[in-house]
């Protein structure tokens, strides 16, 4: 068969991951350095459109938007790691246990927490956490990551159970090894190229969702500036000042794109089945 599909998914991991690196790295500068400070207000110069000073314009404040921008990635990349964090620190754990007592109460227990979990979107989750303890970051960060925690639990399941039937499982239980220490010396190594993919997606998620609660209130409170928070500042002044839309939407839908494709080149580079297949 040709070649040129291989080449065509290193064309897409590259560029995946240029685009991801180059929001990183925006965020990363972000703490040091930003050509204006978000938080100063300039009413006189506000609804600017891309100029040679504000590279991005102005929004309705006058803040620079391109400073904004960057902070804003500093905010969702934060907030979408934490979650994900979150989600394989306690999602992978249980499903390693749920795999080793495969058809056990526990296996049950588990798993049917992962359906009531995901019963609940991360935004009734999210609603649910501010009614009680207030919007912020850090309440958006538990939300997304209660909800990544069954994603991770339930990938994490099912890559394991193809592999406890294996030889190599069947040696090290002969050796006297227990669940636990063949779940985490044998079993994970092998899952782990199932949750590195994962989480690529997850992260590109994560930010969506981010944004999604910024949006409605949910997400980082003002001033700290947030990609959902300037789109919803925005939405009242389309008509006359489409940048202060267009720009933030753009940069969650680049970043978005750039992590799926990373994903997508990661899981091709990853998994020899795919691999060999479109070899």
């Amino acid at each position: 068969m040709s070649t040129r599909p291989s080449a065509l998914r290193s064309r897409s991991l590259i560029f995946g991951t240029i685009l991801s690196v180059v929001f990183v790295v925006a965020a990363l500068l972000s703490f040091i350095w930003t050509p204006f400070d978000v938080e100063v207000l300039n009413i006189a110069g506000k609804l600017k459109t891309p100029n040679g000073v504000n590279w991005l314009g102005t929004d309705h404040f006058g803040r620079d938007i391109f400073s904004m921008i960057m902070v804003g990635a500093r905010t969702s990349i934060a907030v979408a790691l934490v979650a994900v964090g979150i989600g394989i620190v306690l999602g992978v754990p249980l499903g390693l246990a749920a795999a080793a007592a495969k058809g056990s109460l526990l296996d049950e227990l588990i798993m049917r927490g992962n359906d009531l979990v995901f019963a609940f979107p991360s935004l009734v989750i999210a609603i649910l956490i501010t009614a009680v303890f207030g919007a912020s970051a850090t309440n958006a960060i538990i939300a997304i990551g209660i909800f990544n925690i069954p994603v991770f639990a339930r990938l994490t399941r099912s890559g394991a159970l193809s592999l406890w039937e294996r030889e190599f499982i069947m040696a090290a239980q002969v050796a006297g090894k227990s669940s636990a220490r063949i779940s985490f010396e044998h079993i994970l190594p092998n899952v782990m190229n199932l949750l590195i993919v994962q989480g690529t997606i997850q992260f590109s998620l994560g930010i969506l969702a981010e944004a999604g609660l910024s949006y409605v209130g949910l997400g980082a409170q003002p001033p700290t500036p947030s990609w959902g928070r300037m789109l919803a500042d925005a939405q009242t002044m389309v008509s006359f000042a489409p940048h202060l839309a267009l720009i933030p939407g753009m940069a969650i839908v680049l970043t978005v794109l750039g992590l799926n494709l990373m994903g997508d080149g990661l899981r091709d580079l990853l998994d020899p089945r795919i691999r060999n297949a479109r070899s």
